[in-house]
Protein backbone atom coordinates (compact mmCIF):
# COMPACT_ATOMS: atom_id res chain seq x y z
CA UNK A 1 0.00 0.00 0.00
CA UNK A 2 1.52 3.04 -0.89
CA UNK A 3 0.73 6.19 1.79
CA UNK A 4 1.41 9.44 -0.83
CA UNK A 5 -1.19 11.55 -1.76
CA UNK A 6 -3.70 9.31 0.56
CA UNK A 7 -6.28 10.57 2.68
CA UNK A 8 -6.63 8.64 5.31
CA UNK A 9 -9.54 9.02 8.44
CA UNK A 10 -7.75 7.99 11.65
CA UNK A 11 -10.26 7.28 14.85
CA UNK A 12 -8.72 7.81 18.15
CA UNK A 13 -6.17 10.38 16.64
CA UNK A 14 -5.62 12.24 20.30
CA UNK A 15 -4.86 8.81 22.17
CA UNK A 16 -1.53 7.55 22.44
CA UNK A 17 -1.49 5.22 19.08
CA UNK A 18 -3.12 7.30 17.40
CA UNK A 19 -1.36 10.28 17.73
CA UNK A 20 1.60 8.44 16.92
CA UNK A 21 0.42 7.39 13.69
CA UNK A 22 -0.33 11.12 12.53
CA UNK A 23 3.78 12.34 11.94
CA UNK A 24 4.88 8.79 10.46
CA UNK A 25 1.51 9.30 7.95
CA UNK A 26 2.28 13.31 7.34
CA UNK A 27 5.82 12.26 6.06
CA UNK A 28 5.19 9.31 4.11
CA UNK A 29 2.89 12.23 2.37
CA UNK A 30 -0.70 11.34 3.28
CA UNK A 31 -3.31 13.62 4.52
CA UNK A 32 -4.82 12.38 7.71
CA UNK A 33 -8.22 13.28 8.85
CA UNK A 34 -8.36 12.87 12.54
CA UNK A 35 -11.51 12.58 13.84
CA UNK A 36 -12.16 13.20 17.37
CA UNK A 37 -14.57 14.31 20.26
CA UNK A 38 -11.76 16.36 21.80
CA UNK A 39 -10.78 18.98 18.88
CA UNK A 40 -9.05 21.14 21.68
CA UNK A 41 -6.46 18.45 21.70
CA UNK A 42 -5.67 18.76 18.17
CA UNK A 43 -2.79 21.37 17.68
CA UNK A 44 -3.15 23.66 14.13
CA UNK A 45 -0.88 21.85 11.52
CA UNK A 46 -0.34 21.35 7.40
CA UNK A 47 -1.90 17.94 6.72
CA UNK A 48 -4.00 17.50 9.40
CA UNK A 49 -7.54 18.14 9.01
CA UNK A 50 -9.45 17.77 12.25
CA UNK A 51 -13.36 16.84 12.70
CA UNK A 52 -15.41 16.21 15.14
CA UNK A 53 -17.21 12.49 15.44
CA UNK A 54 -18.44 10.25 18.47
CA UNK A 55 -17.33 7.15 18.14
CA UNK A 56 -20.02 6.21 20.83
CA UNK A 57 -22.84 7.77 19.58
CA UNK A 58 -26.44 5.98 18.31
CA UNK A 59 -26.04 8.34 15.34
CA UNK A 60 -22.74 7.61 14.53
CA UNK A 61 -24.01 6.46 10.96
CA UNK A 62 -25.02 9.92 10.56
CA UNK A 63 -22.09 11.47 11.56
CA UNK A 64 -19.99 9.61 9.02
CA UNK A 65 -22.48 10.22 6.25
CA UNK A 66 -21.62 14.07 6.78
CA UNK A 67 -18.09 13.81 7.60
CA UNK A 68 -18.03 11.85 4.25
CA UNK A 69 -20.11 14.92 2.47
CA UNK A 70 -17.28 17.13 3.49
CA UNK A 71 -14.33 14.91 2.78
CA UNK A 72 -15.14 12.74 -0.35
CA UNK A 73 -11.23 12.12 -0.93
CA UNK A 74 -11.11 9.93 1.84
CA UNK A 75 -9.58 6.25 0.87
CA UNK A 76 -8.15 4.85 3.68
CA UNK A 77 -9.79 4.59 7.38
CA UNK A 78 -7.32 3.21 10.51
CA UNK A 79 -9.64 2.63 13.26
CA UNK A 80 -7.33 2.54 16.78
CA UNK A 81 -10.08 4.00 19.05
CA UNK A 82 -10.94 2.19 22.10
CA UNK A 83 -12.04 2.09 25.48
CA UNK A 84 -11.12 -0.58 28.49
CA UNK A 85 -12.06 -0.87 31.69
CA UNK A 86 -9.63 -3.25 34.27
CA UNK A 87 -11.95 -4.54 37.13
CA UNK A 88 -13.83 -7.89 37.52
CA UNK A 89 -17.10 -8.43 35.58
CA UNK A 90 -19.59 -8.38 38.37
CA UNK A 91 -17.94 -4.91 39.52
CA UNK A 92 -18.67 -3.70 36.29
CA UNK A 93 -21.35 -1.21 36.02
CA UNK A 94 -23.53 -2.06 32.75
CA UNK A 95 -22.96 1.30 31.33
CA UNK A 96 -19.08 0.38 31.01
CA UNK A 97 -20.02 -2.82 29.57
CA UNK A 98 -22.14 -0.91 26.62
CA UNK A 99 -19.10 1.65 26.38
CA UNK A 100 -16.61 -0.56 25.45
CA UNK A 101 -18.55 -3.22 23.37
CA UNK A 102 -19.79 0.45 21.39
CA UNK A 103 -16.85 2.37 20.94
CA UNK A 104 -14.47 -1.26 20.12
CA UNK A 105 -16.66 -3.25 17.53
CA UNK A 106 -20.10 -1.41 16.96
CA UNK A 107 -17.77 1.48 15.63
CA UNK A 108 -15.63 -0.64 13.56
CA UNK A 109 -18.95 -2.18 11.81
CA UNK A 110 -20.30 1.03 11.45
CA UNK A 111 -17.61 2.82 9.77
CA UNK A 112 -16.75 -0.34 7.42
CA UNK A 113 -20.62 -0.58 6.64
CA UNK A 114 -19.95 3.16 5.43
CA UNK A 115 -16.86 3.40 3.62
CA UNK A 116 -17.11 -0.70 2.14
CA UNK A 117 -19.43 0.59 -0.66
CA UNK A 118 -17.83 3.78 -1.34
CA UNK A 119 -14.44 2.27 -1.87
CA UNK A 120 -15.89 -0.36 -3.74
CA UNK A 121 -16.99 2.20 -6.32
CA UNK A 122 -13.54 4.46 -6.56
CA UNK A 123 -11.64 0.94 -6.80
CA UNK A 124 -9.22 1.39 -3.99
CA UNK A 125 -9.70 1.97 -0.33
CA UNK A 126 -8.05 0.47 2.90
CA UNK A 127 -9.48 -0.55 6.18
CA UNK A 128 -7.22 -1.06 8.97
CA UNK A 129 -8.29 -2.04 12.71
CA UNK A 130 -6.39 -1.96 15.63
CA UNK A 131 -7.11 -4.69 17.84
CA UNK A 132 -5.36 -6.59 21.07
CA UNK A 133 -3.90 -9.58 22.17
CA UNK A 134 -6.42 -9.80 24.16
CA UNK A 135 -8.51 -10.50 21.13
CA UNK A 136 -6.88 -13.86 21.20
CA UNK A 137 -6.27 -14.57 24.42
CA UNK A 138 -9.03 -14.03 27.17
CA UNK A 139 -7.59 -12.72 30.32
CA UNK A 140 -9.22 -12.05 34.10
CA UNK A 141 -9.72 -8.47 34.58
CA UNK A 142 -10.57 -7.89 30.73
CA UNK A 143 -14.13 -9.82 30.24
CA UNK A 144 -15.86 -7.10 28.31
CA UNK A 145 -12.49 -5.68 26.64
CA UNK A 146 -11.58 -9.11 25.00
CA UNK A 147 -15.43 -9.92 24.27
CA UNK A 148 -15.37 -6.43 21.85
CA UNK A 149 -11.68 -7.46 20.63
CA UNK A 150 -12.74 -10.90 19.69
CA UNK A 151 -15.06 -9.46 18.25
CA UNK A 152 -13.12 -6.81 16.25
CA UNK A 153 -10.89 -9.87 15.10
CA UNK A 154 -13.44 -12.01 13.65
CA UNK A 155 -15.14 -9.16 12.32
CA UNK A 156 -12.02 -8.06 10.18
CA UNK A 157 -11.83 -11.80 9.24
CA UNK A 158 -15.23 -12.62 8.15
CA UNK A 159 -14.75 -8.72 6.10
CA UNK A 160 -11.52 -9.32 4.23
CA UNK A 161 -13.14 -12.86 2.99
CA UNK A 162 -16.45 -11.06 2.25
CA UNK A 163 -14.04 -8.66 -0.01
CA UNK A 164 -11.34 -11.15 -1.23
CA UNK A 165 -12.48 -10.61 -4.98
CA UNK A 166 -12.45 -6.71 -4.73
CA UNK A 167 -9.02 -4.07 -4.64
CA UNK A 168 -10.02 -2.92 -1.09
CA UNK A 169 -7.58 -3.66 1.66
CA UNK A 170 -8.28 -5.03 5.19
CA UNK A 171 -5.87 -5.24 7.67
CA UNK A 172 -5.74 -6.01 11.44
CA UNK A 173 -3.17 -5.20 13.88
CA UNK A 174 -2.72 -6.87 17.42
CA UNK A 175 -0.83 -4.88 19.62
CA UNK A 176 0.33 -6.59 23.17
CA UNK A 177 0.31 -4.03 26.45
CA UNK A 178 1.05 -0.98 25.21
CA UNK A 179 2.18 2.42 27.56
CA UNK A 180 -0.84 4.53 27.16
CA UNK A 181 -3.08 6.86 29.14
CA UNK A 182 -5.66 4.36 28.53
CA UNK A 183 -3.70 2.06 31.37
CA UNK A 184 -4.36 3.33 34.46
CA UNK A 185 -1.20 2.43 37.23
CA UNK A 186 -2.51 -0.31 38.81
CA UNK A 187 -2.07 -1.88 35.02
CA UNK A 188 1.16 -0.82 34.44
CA UNK A 189 2.14 -2.50 38.11
CA UNK A 190 0.14 -5.50 37.37
CA UNK A 191 2.21 -5.71 33.57
CA UNK A 192 5.47 -5.31 36.09
CA UNK A 193 4.88 -7.98 38.33
CA UNK A 194 3.96 -10.39 35.75
CA UNK A 195 6.99 -9.54 33.70
CA UNK A 196 4.99 -8.05 30.65
CA UNK A 197 6.75 -5.89 27.82
CA UNK A 198 4.99 -2.81 27.33
CA UNK A 199 5.44 -1.01 24.18
CA UNK A 200 5.81 2.45 23.29
CA UNK A 201 2.95 4.16 21.14
CA UNK A 202 5.59 4.92 18.76
CA UNK A 203 6.78 1.38 18.35
CA UNK A 204 3.19 -0.19 17.74
CA UNK A 205 2.37 3.29 14.96
CA UNK A 206 5.48 1.46 13.14
CA UNK A 207 4.35 -1.71 13.27
CA UNK A 208 0.59 -0.90 11.96
CA UNK A 209 2.68 1.31 9.44
CA UNK A 210 4.57 -1.95 7.99
CA UNK A 211 1.63 -4.09 8.04
CA UNK A 212 0.47 -1.43 5.29
CA UNK A 213 3.11 -1.24 3.49
CA UNK A 214 3.43 -5.09 2.91
CA UNK A 215 -0.47 -5.05 2.80
CA UNK A 216 -0.37 -7.65 5.51
CA UNK A 217 -3.80 -9.36 6.25
CA UNK A 218 -3.08 -9.25 10.04
CA UNK A 219 0.07 -8.61 12.62
CA UNK A 220 0.24 -9.49 15.89
CA UNK A 221 2.87 -7.80 17.82
CA UNK A 222 5.45 -9.04 20.52
CA UNK A 223 7.21 -12.00 21.65
CA UNK A 224 6.08 -14.78 23.39
CA UNK A 225 2.51 -13.08 23.37
CA UNK A 226 2.38 -13.72 19.88
CA UNK A 227 3.48 -17.33 20.70
CA UNK A 228 1.19 -17.91 23.04
CA UNK A 229 -1.65 -16.73 20.52
CA UNK A 230 -0.75 -19.64 18.75
CA UNK A 231 -0.14 -22.06 21.90
CA UNK A 232 -4.08 -20.79 23.09
CA UNK A 233 -5.88 -21.62 19.80
CA UNK A 234 -4.39 -24.70 19.62
CA UNK A 235 -4.22 -26.01 23.26
CA UNK A 236 -5.88 -23.10 25.38
CA UNK A 237 -5.39 -25.16 28.70
CA UNK A 238 -2.16 -24.57 28.81
CA UNK A 239 -2.96 -21.11 28.74
CA UNK A 240 -5.25 -21.85 31.64
CA UNK A 241 -2.97 -23.52 33.72
CA UNK A 242 -0.28 -20.59 33.25
CA UNK A 243 -3.07 -17.54 33.98
CA UNK A 244 -4.32 -19.87 37.15
CA UNK A 245 -0.86 -19.64 38.67
CA UNK A 246 -0.93 -15.91 37.53
CA UNK A 247 -4.07 -14.92 39.04
CA UNK A 248 -3.11 -14.61 42.83
CA UNK A 249 -1.41 -11.55 41.20
CA UNK A 250 -4.04 -10.23 39.04
CA UNK A 251 -6.36 -10.63 41.64
CA UNK A 252 -4.11 -8.42 44.45
CA UNK A 253 -3.97 -5.40 41.13
CA UNK A 254 -7.74 -6.24 40.42
CA UNK A 255 -8.96 -5.13 43.54
CA UNK A 256 -7.88 -1.93 42.90
CA UNK A 257 -10.66 -0.86 41.00
CA UNK A 258 -8.44 0.60 38.59
CA UNK A 259 -10.41 2.58 35.70
CA UNK A 260 -8.92 4.10 32.78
Amino acid sequence: MQLHDRTFLLLGGTGGIGKALIDPLLEAGARVVVATRRLEQLAHRRGVLPVYLDLASMNLDEQLQQLSEVYPDIDGVIHCAGQNRFAALDAMPVSELDAQLTVNLRSALLVAQHFVPRFRKAGVGALVFVGSTFGSIGFPGYTAYCASKFGLRGFTEALRRELADTPLQVIYVAPRATATAMNPDAVTELNRALGNTMDAPETVAAEILKAMAKDERRRFLGWPEKLFVVINGILPKIVDRAMLKQLPVIRRFLNTGAVS
